[in-house]
Protein backbone atom coordinates (compact mmCIF):
# COMPACT_ATOMS: atom_id res chain seq x y z
CA UNK A 1 0.00 0.00 0.00
CA UNK A 2 2.81 2.43 0.82
CA UNK A 3 4.43 1.91 -2.59
CA UNK A 4 1.09 2.52 -4.33
CA UNK A 5 0.61 5.77 -2.39
CA UNK A 6 4.15 6.95 -3.21
CA UNK A 7 3.78 6.14 -6.90
CA UNK A 8 0.35 7.80 -7.08
CA UNK A 9 1.71 10.89 -5.33
CA UNK A 10 4.70 11.18 -7.66
CA UNK A 11 2.49 10.59 -10.71
CA UNK A 12 0.07 13.32 -9.61
CA UNK A 13 2.88 15.76 -8.81
CA UNK A 14 4.31 15.20 -12.30
CA UNK A 15 0.86 15.78 -13.84
CA UNK A 16 0.37 19.02 -11.91
CA UNK A 17 3.86 20.14 -12.93
CA UNK A 18 2.97 19.41 -16.55
CA UNK A 19 -0.19 21.51 -16.23
CA UNK A 20 1.72 24.34 -14.55
CA UNK A 21 4.37 24.46 -17.26
CA UNK A 22 1.72 24.51 -19.98
CA UNK A 23 0.00 27.39 -18.19
CA UNK A 24 3.38 29.10 -17.87
CA UNK A 25 3.96 28.87 -21.61
CA UNK A 26 0.56 30.42 -22.28
CA UNK A 27 1.22 33.19 -19.76
CA UNK A 28 4.64 34.11 -21.16
CA UNK A 29 3.86 33.84 -24.86
CA UNK A 30 2.39 37.25 -25.63
CA UNK A 31 2.79 39.66 -28.52
CA UNK A 32 5.13 41.73 -26.33
CA UNK A 33 7.57 38.85 -25.74
CA UNK A 34 11.20 39.94 -25.63
CA UNK A 35 14.53 38.09 -25.68
CA UNK A 36 14.34 37.34 -21.96
CA UNK A 37 10.81 35.99 -22.40
CA UNK A 38 11.96 33.76 -25.26
CA UNK A 39 14.69 32.32 -23.01
CA UNK A 40 12.16 31.68 -20.23
CA UNK A 41 9.78 30.09 -22.71
CA UNK A 42 12.49 27.67 -23.87
CA UNK A 43 13.36 26.73 -20.26
CA UNK A 44 9.71 26.21 -19.36
CA UNK A 45 9.22 24.06 -22.45
CA UNK A 46 12.20 21.95 -21.39
CA UNK A 47 10.56 21.60 -17.97
CA UNK A 48 7.37 20.56 -19.73
CA UNK A 49 9.21 17.77 -21.53
CA UNK A 50 10.87 16.59 -18.32
CA UNK A 51 7.54 16.63 -16.47
CA UNK A 52 5.94 14.63 -19.31
CA UNK A 53 8.70 12.04 -19.02
CA UNK A 54 8.06 11.73 -15.28
CA UNK A 55 4.31 11.37 -15.90
CA UNK A 56 5.08 8.40 -18.16
CA UNK A 57 7.67 6.89 -15.79
CA UNK A 58 5.52 7.12 -12.67
CA UNK A 59 2.38 6.13 -14.59
CA UNK A 60 4.08 3.01 -15.91
CA UNK A 61 5.36 2.23 -12.42
CA UNK A 62 1.79 2.47 -11.10
CA UNK A 63 0.58 0.05 -13.77
CA UNK A 64 3.35 -2.44 -12.96
CA UNK A 65 3.65 -2.11 -9.17
CA UNK A 66 0.46 -0.30 -8.13
CA UNK A 67 -2.26 -1.74 -5.91
CA UNK A 68 -4.78 -2.27 -8.74
CA UNK A 69 -2.43 -4.50 -10.68
CA UNK A 70 -1.44 -4.64 -14.31
CA UNK A 71 -4.54 -6.55 -15.41
CA UNK A 72 -6.89 -3.81 -14.19
CA UNK A 73 -5.26 -1.27 -16.47
CA UNK A 74 -4.78 -3.31 -19.61
CA UNK A 75 -8.42 -4.45 -19.58
CA UNK A 76 -9.84 -0.97 -18.91
CA UNK A 77 -10.98 0.94 -22.01
CA UNK A 78 -10.96 4.26 -20.12
CA UNK A 79 -7.29 3.69 -19.26
CA UNK A 80 -6.57 3.38 -22.98
CA UNK A 81 -8.58 6.55 -23.59
CA UNK A 82 -6.33 8.33 -21.06
CA UNK A 83 -3.26 7.01 -22.84
CA UNK A 84 -4.64 8.15 -26.22
CA UNK A 85 -5.38 11.62 -24.81
CA UNK A 86 -1.87 11.85 -23.38
CA UNK A 87 -0.43 10.90 -26.79
CA UNK A 88 -2.59 13.60 -28.42
CA UNK A 89 -1.31 16.15 -25.89
CA UNK A 90 2.25 15.05 -26.64
CA UNK A 91 1.74 15.36 -30.39
CA UNK A 92 0.18 18.80 -29.98
CA UNK A 93 3.23 19.89 -27.97
CA UNK A 94 5.63 19.22 -30.85
CA UNK A 95 4.87 22.26 -33.06
CA UNK A 96 5.36 24.80 -30.24
CA UNK A 97 8.63 23.15 -29.22
CA UNK A 98 9.89 23.18 -32.82
CA UNK A 99 8.89 26.85 -33.10
CA UNK A 100 10.69 27.75 -29.83
CA UNK A 101 13.86 26.05 -31.08
CA UNK A 102 13.62 27.99 -34.35
CA UNK A 103 13.08 31.26 -32.50
CA UNK A 104 16.13 30.50 -30.35
CA UNK A 105 18.29 29.97 -33.45
CA UNK A 106 16.98 33.17 -35.02
CA UNK A 107 17.58 35.13 -31.81
CA UNK A 108 21.20 33.91 -31.66
CA UNK A 109 21.70 35.26 -35.20
CA UNK A 110 19.80 38.48 -34.53
CA UNK A 111 19.71 39.74 -30.93
CA UNK A 112 16.74 41.97 -31.78
CA UNK A 113 14.61 39.13 -33.14
CA UNK A 114 11.03 38.88 -31.91
CA UNK A 115 8.42 36.56 -33.38
CA UNK A 116 5.59 38.31 -35.18
CA UNK A 117 2.02 38.44 -33.90
CA UNK A 118 0.81 35.89 -36.46
CA UNK A 119 3.50 33.39 -35.41
CA UNK A 120 2.66 33.91 -31.76
CA UNK A 121 -1.05 33.46 -32.47
CA UNK A 122 -0.38 30.15 -34.24
CA UNK A 123 1.71 28.81 -31.38
CA UNK A 124 -0.89 29.95 -28.83
CA UNK A 125 -3.54 28.05 -30.80
CA UNK A 126 -1.42 24.89 -30.51
CA UNK A 127 -0.98 25.52 -26.78
CA UNK A 128 -4.72 26.05 -26.22
CA UNK A 129 -5.46 22.88 -28.21
CA UNK A 130 -2.99 21.06 -26.00
CA UNK A 131 -4.66 22.46 -22.88
CA UNK A 132 -8.11 21.40 -24.09
CA UNK A 133 -6.94 17.82 -24.71
CA UNK A 134 -5.11 17.85 -21.38
CA UNK A 135 -8.31 18.82 -19.55
CA UNK A 136 -10.05 15.68 -20.82
CA UNK A 137 -7.51 13.44 -19.07
CA UNK A 138 -8.70 14.03 -15.46
CA UNK A 139 -12.28 13.50 -16.63
CA UNK A 140 -11.26 10.08 -17.93
CA UNK A 141 -9.23 9.44 -14.76
CA UNK A 142 -12.27 10.16 -12.58
CA UNK A 143 -14.34 7.71 -14.66
CA UNK A 144 -11.64 5.06 -14.42
CA UNK A 145 -11.33 5.51 -10.64
CA UNK A 146 -15.04 4.74 -10.37
CA UNK A 147 -14.74 1.51 -12.31
CA UNK A 148 -15.89 2.67 -15.73
CA UNK A 149 -14.21 1.02 -18.69
CA UNK A 150 -13.96 -2.48 -17.24
CA UNK A 151 -15.31 -5.27 -19.41
CA UNK A 152 -18.70 -6.59 -18.37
Amino acid sequence: MLLDWILASLHHLAIFTLAATLAGELAILTVEIDARGLERLARIDLGYGIAAAFVVIFGAARVIWGAKGYQYYVENSVFWLKIALFVVVGLLSIPPTVRYLGWGRRRRLDAGFRPGPAEIARVRLWLWSEAAAFLAIPVAAAAMARGYGMPS
